[in-house]
């Protein structure tokens, strides 16, 4: 048996150069890392109704078992931190990176609708643990002035398979099934996996952060009243993102080429709308915060009012794409200003935040979807949003200190 070695510790975090290639590929493979998690949590919404069919399962039932990952995630978000501490953490991604490609193994065989679930657990287990530990892996891996370039190099990896992941997921779902789509992404984690073998060095165990650290932070008055504005805009985003496949065949009729171009230009959106947010957030944060789901509502309720104009949908979508996708960047730069010398446990805090929110939005949504009318969930997801406007109300709440 041949015995790869590991790639030895890198200290460059420490040095004064540049980041040896070796470390730009290690930053690499993190970003295809998350490319897969983001394609594989998301990707499912294209395919909600033929998953439904397969499984003989309601559509709001499949959204709900779409968003279990998210209670999964919420756990792993919470306890990496303390568990990672305690060993290299090179182990600890190689171990996240195998049980995704796992985890895909299983929801592209899955035949009843509780294996599905089961399948969705583990990748939220890997979704929230990576989340967790990237940009802390990130920091050690690069040095101080090359960290905001790594991190742009990960991000670009949720950047691409947000655009790409749910047209895709639509166009080769309807010519290889929904299990197809799942095993076509199992080459590239095990691709992933082996990147990551390769480039990643070992990095030293630091000091377990205890748990306790990241519920103590809610303890500060800006922290809280961040986190619940947080956890209203994603659950209002991911109450209507999750069921935009049901909304655009029952009331756009679009068909399945038609379905494609209007998810695929939902993701081209989010380049402009992070493109936008990252040159805005330095100076107008607060602003951003405040009235991204304020016109993230509006465009939500306009989907419902016009939803039967075919041409009204595509543009009403490629404004909820850059909208949506500038959120995240907002709150990403509130957390490097909010969470002080806590920025490993306020991490841990903002992914369970999130991942919870996108788990109670998803099911809500169902919920509404299966006893109310998909109208309901449009609209239930728009009060959401207009909580967190109001939660942020002027941005004083949330200013770091308060």
């Amino acid at each position: 048996m041949i015995s790869v070695p590991e790639p030895e510790a890198e200290t460059v975090a420490q040095s004064s150069g540049g980041p040896s290639l070796q470390v730009w590929s290690a930053v690499g493979s993190m970003a295809m890392c998350v490319a897969l998690l983001i394609a594989a949590e998301f990707m499912p919404v294209s395919l909600l109704t033929p998953i439904a069919s397969d499984l003989g399962a309601t559509e709001g039932m499949a959204g709900q078992a779409i968003s279990v990952s998210g209670l999964f995630a919420v756990l792993a978000s919470l306890f990496i931190a303390t568990l990672a501490g305690r060993f290299d953490r090179r182990h600890v991604l190689l171990g996240l990176t195998g049980l995704m490609l796992v985890s895909l193994v299983v929801i592209a065989q899955a035949r009843t609708f509780t294996v599905l679930m089961v399948a969705r657990a583990l990748l939220g287990l890997v979704i929230g643990g990576f989340w967790s530990l990237s940009a802390a892996t990130v920091m050690r891996l690069v040095p101080e002035g090359s960290v905001s370039k790594a991190l742009a190099v990960v991000y670009t990896g949720n950047a691409v398979a947000t655009a790409f992941a749910a047209p895709i997921g639509s166009y080769f779902g309807g010519l290889w099934g929904w299990r197809g789509v799942f095993w076509g992404l199992v080459p590239f984690a095990v691709i992933t996996f082996v990147w990551q073998w390769l480039s990643l060095p070992s990095i030293a165990p630091q000091r377990a952060n205890p748990v306790a650290d990241v519920f103590r932070l809610l303890k500060r008055p800006a922290v809280a009243s961040a986190t619940l504005a947080v956890m209203f805009t994603f659950s209002g985003a991911f109450c209507t993102f999750t069921y935009f496949r049901p909304f655009l065949e029952t009331y756009t009729k679009a068909t399945l080429p038609q379905l494609s171009l209007l998810l695929l230009s939902l993701g081209v959106a989010g380049f402009l709308g992070t493109s936008l947010a990252g040159a805005l957030a330095s100076q107008h944060l607060l602003a951003l915060l405040r009235w991204l789901p304020m016109g993230l509502a509006v465009v939500t309720l306009a989907l419902i009012a016009g939803g039967h104009s075919l041409a009204f949908v595509a543009v009403a979508l490629f404004v909820w794409g850059a909208l949506n996708s500038a959120i995240p960047v907002a709150w990403s730069t509130w957390q490097t200003r909010g969470f002080g010398d806590q920025t490993e446990s306020g991490g841990g805090l903002m992914v369970a935040a999130i991942q919870l929110s996108i788990m109670l939005g998803g099911a809500f949504g169902g919920w509404l979807l299966d006893n109310v009318s998909l109208a309901a969930t449009f609209i239930g997801g728009a009060l959401f949003l207009l909580l967190a406007f109001a939660v942020v109300g002027k941005g004083e709440r949330i200013l770091p200190g308060a």
